[in-house]
C-alpha cells in the first residue's frame, strides 16, 4: 500500500507551496487507495511556534486535506524512540561521538577556504579511541563512506548518483542530545511505514544522506519525487510580496478551497488542456507521470479567474452559507441576484460587497455621478415613481420603462442612469431591471425619495 505523508516544521505558517506538496501528497495516496499522513517536525525548540502549528492544522481543515490515522504525529514527543536508533549506530559504530568544538571546525572550514578547497570535517574523531577532552559536549556524526557513490532514481528527474566523497561525517545529533533533520525523517519515515517521498527539489541535497541513515538501520529506502519550485514571475523564488502567503490568508480574502487547490494543481501538474478539477477529478486523474519537471510560475491573474470559475459552480444555497448570510429574498429575487452576481465577481470578498451594496440602502452618493443629475433629470425621477409596480418578471420591468421614457420623450440611458444613481449611489453593478425585480417597489420607491430629498 502506498503511503505518504507531508511534514511541515512548526516554525512559520504554511505557504502555498508547501500547500501543493501535501495535495500532491494527498492526491497520490488516496488516487491510489494508500494512506496520507500528517507528521510536524517541532524538535527546532527554539523557533517552533504554537500558533503555526494550530494554524498548519486549521489550514488542512479548511482546504479539506484530511489526513489518516485521526492523529497528527509530534516529533517532539518521539525523542526517546531517535535517540533508541542513534545508539543502536554507535553501538554498531556506524555512528560515534564526536569532541570537535565549534571553534576548531569554523577554523577548519577558513584554512580550507584559503587552500581552496571545499570546507568539510576532516573526520578526525572517526575513529577515535583515546581520552574524551574535557569540557566538550559531543555530538554525534555518521560514518559517511569514503569511496563510491549513492545512487537512487526520482521519478521526475531520473538517476542520480552522488560521489560519497562529497559527503562528509554529517551530524545526526546536537551536542544537547537533540537529533537533527535528516536523521528524525529518516527515522519517522521508516517506522510510519512512508513508501514514496514527493517534496520540493530544495530538499534533493538531503536525500543522499538519509539515505545513508535507511542504509544504516536497515530501513527499506522509499521511492523518491522531488517536485520543481513555485517561481515568481521573473523566475526567481517566490516571496510574500509574490503569493507566498499564509494559506489561511487566501481565505481571508475570498478564495474558496476548492479553487486554491485547482490552482496549485496546475502549477505542476497538466491534463490535455483542462483548467477546471473538482477533488474527484484530481483523484481520479492525478499520476506522478504528468507533473512537470520544470518550475511553475505563479499567477495571480489566474487564481482570480479560477476562483470566479469555481464560485460560478457553487450553489446559491452553499455561497449564501460561505458568506454568512441570511438573504431575506424569494427564492426568485435570490436566484437571479447570485446569476447576476457570479459573472461580475472573483472572490467572495467581492460577492458579499455587490451583495450589501445593493440590499443597503446607499448612505451617500458618488459625486461625480449625482452632479450630472440636472433638476430636468429630477422630474423623470419624480414622474417614474408611478410606473414602478411589484412586477412579476423582468421583462415587464424593461417594457415599462422603456414605455415610460418613450412617452417622455427621453433616452433610455438617461433614465436608467438616473435610476442608477437613485438606487445604487454610484455607477456600475447589475442591471436596473434586476435591481428593481430585487429590490422590489416599495424599496426602489423609497430609495428614489429619499435621493431627492438628499440632493434638493
Amino acid at each position: 500500500m502506498i503511503v505518504t505523508r507531508f511534514a511541515p516544521s512548526p516554525t512559520g505558517y504554511l505557504h502555498i507551496g508547501g500547500l501543493r506538496t501535501a495535495l500532491f501528497n494527498f492526491l497520490y495516496a488516496k488516487a491510489n487507495n494508500g494512506k496520507f499522513l500528517l507528521r510536524i517536525e517541532d524538535t527546532d525548540f527554539n523557533r517552533n511556534s504554537i500558533e503555526a502549528t494550530e494554524a498548519i492544522i486549521e489550514a488542512f481543515k479548511w482546504v479539506g486535506l484530511n489526513y489518516d490515522n485521526s492523529e497528527v504525529v509530534y516529533q517532539s514527543k518521539r525523542l526517546d524512540i531517535y535517540k533508541k536508533y542513534i545508539d543502536i549506530l554507535i553501538e554498531k559504530k556506524l555512528a560515534y561521538y564526536c569532541y570537535m568544538a565549534k571553534e576548531e571546525l569554523d577554523n577548519l572550514r577558513e584554512e580550507q577556504k584559503r587552500e581552496g578547497k571545499t570546507p568539510k570535517y576532516d573526520n578526525r574523531y572517526r575513529d577515535f579511541n583515546g581520552t574524551p577532552p574535557n569540557g566538550i559536549m559531543p555530538v554525534v556524526r555518521i560514518k559517511a563512506p569514503l569511496d563510491g557513490n549513492i545512487e537512487f532514481t526520482d521519478k521526475l528527474k531520473g538517476k542520480i548518483t552522488i560521489n560519497a566523497k562529497e559527503i562528509d561525517d554529517f551530524i545526526i545529533a546536537r551536542s544537547d542530545g537533540t537529533p537533527t533533520y535528516n536523521f528524525v525523517v529518516v527515522v519517522d519515515d521508516a517506522l510510519m511505514g512512508v513508501t514514496d517521498i514527493i517534496r520540493g527539489d530544495d530538499h534533493l541535497t538531503n536525500t543522499p544522506k538519509q539515505i545513508l541513515i535507511y542504509k544504516a538501520l536497515d530501513f527499506k529506502i522509499p521511492n523518491f519525487c522531488h517536485i520543481p519550485m513555485i517561481l515568481n514571475s521573473e523566475g526567481k523564488k517566490l516571496s510574500k510580496r509574490d503569493g507566498a502567503l499564509n494559506v489561511m490568508e487566501y481565505k481571508e480574502m475570498g478564495f474558496l478551497p476548492e479553487s486554491l487547490l485547482n490552482f496549485l494543481l496546475r502549477l505542476g501538474f497538466s491534463y490535455g488542456d483542462k483548467e477546471i478539477f473538482t477533488m474527484q477529478e484530481m483523484l481520479d486523474l492525478f499520476t506522478l507521470d504528468n507533473l512537470s519537471s520544470s518550475p511553475s510560475s505563479y499567477n495571480e491573474s489566474k487564481l482570480l479567474w479560477l476562483n470566479n470559475l469555481h464560485i460560478k459552480n457553487k450553489k446559491d444555497e452553499a455561497l449564501e452559507k460561505l458568506l454568512n448570510m441570511n438573504l431575506n429574498l424569494e427564492s426568485s429575487k435570490k436566484e437571479i441576484l447570485f446569476r447576476e452576481l457570479k459573472e461580475r465577481v472573483n472572490t467572495l470578498i467581492e460577492l458579499k460587497d455587490m451583495i450589501d451594496s445593493i440590499l443597503n440602502t446607499p448612505e451617500s452618493y458618488d459625486e461625480k455621478f449625482s452632479t450630472k443629475i440636472d433638476d430636468t433629470t429630477k422630474e423623470i425621477l419624480i414622474s417614474v415613481l408611478d410606473s414602478i409596480n411589484d412586477f412579476n418578471h423582468i421583462d415587464a420591468i424593461n417594457t415599462s420603462l422603456c414605455t415610460f421614457a418613450e412617452n417622455q420623450n427621453i433616452k433610455i440611458g438617461k433614465l436608467l442612469s438616473a435610476l442608477r444613481c437613485a438606487i445604487l449611489g454610484k455607477s456600475g453593478g447589475i442591471g436596473i431591471n434586476e435591481l428593481i425585480f430585487i429590490l422590489g417597489k416599495d424599496e426602489i420607491k423609497n430609495r428614489i425619495k429619499l435621493f431627492l430629498s438628499k440632493t434638493k
